[in-house]
């Protein structure tokens, strides 16, 4: 379910997605911005379907977006998306059994889906790199805005996304005055997700937080990386934030290798 070695005290790295959302739900309010995940089963995903009418399912262990899907209640049945092909289901349980079939023994989640901003029609969301200086003081340094692949679902720069300054979405949204607010408000959100997540794991460096915003501006917690990439950031126009995330991994051992080829810097 994780990895690094050793107890939580010594794990620079924790790959199970539940596990980390569980410590979340420790924290009453990070709780509130964490969306309702189960283990994914038939029931499990009949009942946020039921709440919800959309969700997204995940490898419980992955990256890169890899294997995400997302399911939803359409008007003459039910539909699910992977990567770019949709497949359509006149019941659930047959959409089930295709969504079973398709993952076999994987481990998979079922999260509710948020309906997020989106820009020319594709959804997009935010990475924020938050890191440990020296002195072991957290502090967020980069938030970068991913858009969507036109035929896709995940907003990853590995899967088509492209990379935004994130005020360029969000004050067309909100007006520039709420929209500074919101950055604020996520970055708050960044540093008790580190400082939770640091208490429970204290050999953690390094998160990279992947936050949805939607319509009414509320922001939730997609999922937390722990060896997070920073290529989002070689994108965007500032060149010192990720010359500042490269200097902050040089103070705990991690060194980048910024070949960054996939992810599209916007136009």
């Amino acid at each position: 379910m994780s990895s690094g070695e050793g107890g939580d005290a010594t794990r620079r790295s924790v790959a199970s997605k539940m596990e980390k959302t569980q410590r979340l739900l420790q924290h009453p309010q990070l709780a509130k911005s964490v969306p309702a995940t189960r283990w994914l089963n038939e029931e499990s995903l009949a009942e946020l379907l039921r709440k919800h009418r959309m969700v997204y399912v995940k490898p419980d262990v992955g990256r890169m977006g890899i294997g995400v899907m997302r399911v939803e209640r359409t008007g003459s049945g039910w539909a699910y998306q992977s990567g770019e092909k949709v497949r359509r289901f006149a019941t659930r349980s047959g959409l089930y059994r295709s969504l079973a079939k398709r993952i076999g023994d994987t481990p998979y989640l079922v999260q509710r889906g948020i309906r997020m901003l989106e820009h020319e029609g594709r959804p997009f969301d935010f990475r924020l790199m938050i890191q440990q200086d020296r002195s072991g003081a957290w502090a967020c340094n980069g938030t970068a805005a991913r858009v969507a692949h036109p035929a896709k679902i995940v907003s990853n720069g590995s899967q088509g996304g492209t990379i935004f300054e994130p005020m360029r979405l969000l004050a067309p949204a909100f007006g520039q005055t709420e929209a500074e607010a919101l950055l604020r408000r996520m970055d708050r959100i960044a540093l008790q997700t580190a400082g939770e997540l640091g208490r429970s794991y204290p050999a953690l460096r390094e998160l990279g937080l992947d936050l949805a915003v939607d319509t009414s501006g509320k922001p939730w917690i997609l999922e937390v990386n722990t060896r997070p990439d920073p290529c989002p950031f070689t994108k965007l126009d500032d060149p010192a934030i990720i010359r500042r995330i490269v200097e902050y991994g040089k103070g705990y051992g991690r060194h980048y290798k910024l070949i960054c080829n996939k992810a599209k810097k916007a136009p």
